[in-house]
């Protein structure tokens, strides 16, 4: 019979540089592969099980809906969808929700929000969105266009028009771009995470919130990978005082299901009508079941202990042997390191720890509820693999 590795590599479009690690089943921040050796996931599926793996509450809240509903059309109201809408606004003051599948179907829905709403209050040709340089926004086409680096900018051409981009942090340059086309709407991640763990400073975002305000620009927060609870608040802009238009998120609220939600604040809670927008599966009641149970236990005590296991890592890594440096934010954190990042990422899968990359760094996102035991057995291991 033939084994995983051979099957995939014969079947399954070659998108992906796997690890020769074929993973079978997990609890918490615990996963074992097919030959028994056990892993401590500081991953959690790229910020996915924030819960970590196997969550007793989402099992049953999933195995609960399963056995009620498990689909139907967006032609019909469901419990699950109209309640976790509810408890998304109640938690963030957002006004309207949109459901999709994924991470860049909720951006390709804000970015299609913040131009219905100019097109709508000042016509055609309004439309450019002023993205960062070293964004990530997703992968269809529309979304590549919004990410702010050229790599991703060749070979699947043309691109969606409409998109400029400025460096992070440089007020001058954003005003500058906004004076410069006919902008709707800047879009931005508060911690850019596939863009290397880049944390936004607070005079930047207070800048392009001021500006909104002056041009009537929409401000677009993407809480994909930030969102969640990740940064030691509910969504990342929370770190910041500003109330965004549109907030986009994914991945952790799920807890493994996919879903994808565009929020709407007061000036674009109106913006969609029936017909502008849809998806087949967006607000599926199962994703929705899921998600409603992750995202009601997101709450104060997690919270703080989302910002002791980061001051908990940083105290370890910061001035350990082979670390140049640390950067983001809460438990999305990025390590500059001496050595190549991706020899420390084999290295330490060899020793049992599972972590990732972001540009030139070693990326960590474990589960927000990863034991204090588990995480100072990993950061011991990574500690060690960094300083060879």
């Amino acid at each position: 019979m033939k084994d995983i590795f051979s099957i995939d590599n014969e079947y399954v479009a070659h998108t992906y540089g796997r690890f020769p690690v074929a993973l079978v089943k997990g609890k918490g921040a615990d996963i074992w592969d097919t030959e028994g050796k056990k892993y401590i996931d500081l991953g959690s599926g790229i910020a996915v099980n924030i819960f970590g793996i196997a969550d007793d509450e989402w099992q049953a809240a999933v195995t609960e809906q399963l056995g009620k509903l498990q689909h139907t059309s967006n032609l019909y109201y469901t419990e699950p969808c109209a309640k976790l809408a509810e408890l998304l606004c109640k938690r963030t003051s957002m006004k309207k929700v949109f459901y999709g599948n994924s991470g860049a179907e909720a951006n390709e829905c804000a970015i299609k929000a913040a131009r219905l709403y100019s097109y709508n209050k000042y016509g055609e040709g309004r439309s450019t969105i002023i993205t960062l340089k070293n964004s990530f926004h997703g992968r269809t086409i529309t979304t590549l266009s919004a990410t702010g680096q050229d790599v991703f900018h060749t070979k699947f051409g043309p691109f969606t028009e409409g998109f400029v981009y400025c460096e992070a942090d440089n007020t001058e340059q954003l005003r500058q771009l906004v004076e410069e086309n006919n902008c709707c709407a800047i879009m931005f991640e508060v911690v850019q995470g596939e863009g290397g763990v880049h944390v936004l400073s607070k005079e930047f975002v207070a800048e392009i919130a001021k500006l909104a305000k002056e041009k009537d620009l929409i401000t677009i927060v993407d809480e994909v990978q930030t969102g969640n609870g990740r940064t030691g608040k509910l969504y990342g802009y929370m770190n910041y005082d500003i109330q965004p238009d549109v907030v986009t998120t994914a991945k952790g609220l799920g807890g493994g299901l996919p879903i994808g939600v565009c929020m709407l604040g007061e000036k674009m809670k109106d913006v969609f009508t029936p017909g502008t927008h849809g998806s087949t599966f967006g607000g599926n009641p199962v994703c929705c079941a899921g998600a409603y149970s992750i995202l009601s236990r997101i709450d104060e005590k997690l919270m703080s202990e989302v910002a002791e296991k980061s001051a908990y890592i940083r105290s370890e890594l910061e001035d350990a042997t082979g670390v140049e440096s640390v950067s983001g934010m809460g438990l999305m954190l990025g390590i500059e390191t001496q050595r190549p990042a991706g020899d420390i990422i084999k290295d330490a899968m060899e020793q049992g720890v599972l972590v990732l990359s972001a540009k030139t760094k070693v990326r960590l996102l474990p589960p927000l509820n990863i034991s204090m035991e588990d995480l100072k057995t990993a950061i011991a291991i990574l500690k060690e693999v960094i300083a060879r």
